[in-house]
């Protein structure tokens, strides 16, 4: 009962935009560890996309993004991290799909979904969109083409 009441009290905080983002400890590619609650983008939005090598709509998503995100980047200042939940089994194939598909993303890794459950992440893909000032505004599940323009439409408006 305790969980139930937990997951829906952050579900009702993380849609009214108050809740900040969880001190947690996740690695990045290189084995660096990064704190998300300490993360800034100098007042700058951040966009956090949660996602898995063996998730098709995933790498739609972020492919797509990767399209756009110079131009976002240089009109809002926007940063992504992308968060992979691949677990021991799959973790492997990560930074190889990444090099290939030349994303420029900040990649962290999320093996025992210790932010995926901090943040109620059911399934994948999940992404969040943060203001400047810390404070998840934003979030959508799924994907499907056409998606990221709202998401693009979003971060224009807490870019302002």
């Amino acid at each position: 009962m305790n969980k139930i009441f937990l997951s829906l009290s952050l579900s009702l905080i993380i849609s009214i935009g108050y809740c900040q983002l969880p001190n947690i400890n996740l690695k990045d590619l290189n084995g660096v560890t990064k704190n998300l609650s300490e993360f800034s983008n100098n007042g700058k939005p951040i966009i956090i996309s949660f996602w898995a090598t063996w998730c098709k709509p995933c790498k739609l998503e972020l492919n797509t993004i990767a399209e756009n995100y110079d131009d976002w980047t240089e009109e809002t200042g926007v940063k992504l991290i992308a968060v992979s939940i691949d677990d021991a089994r799959s973790s492997s194939r990560v930074e190889p799909y990444i090099n290939a598909q030349g994303w420029e993303y900040l990649v962290l890794l999320d093996p025992n979904g210790d932010l995926k459950r901090a943040m109620n992440v059911n399934n994948v893909p999940h992404t969040f969109l943060v203001a400047g000032n810390g404070k998840i505004v934003w979030d959508h599940n799924n994907y499907s083409p056409g998606d990221e323009e709202e998401l693009y439409e979003e971060l224009v408006k807490i870019a302002k």
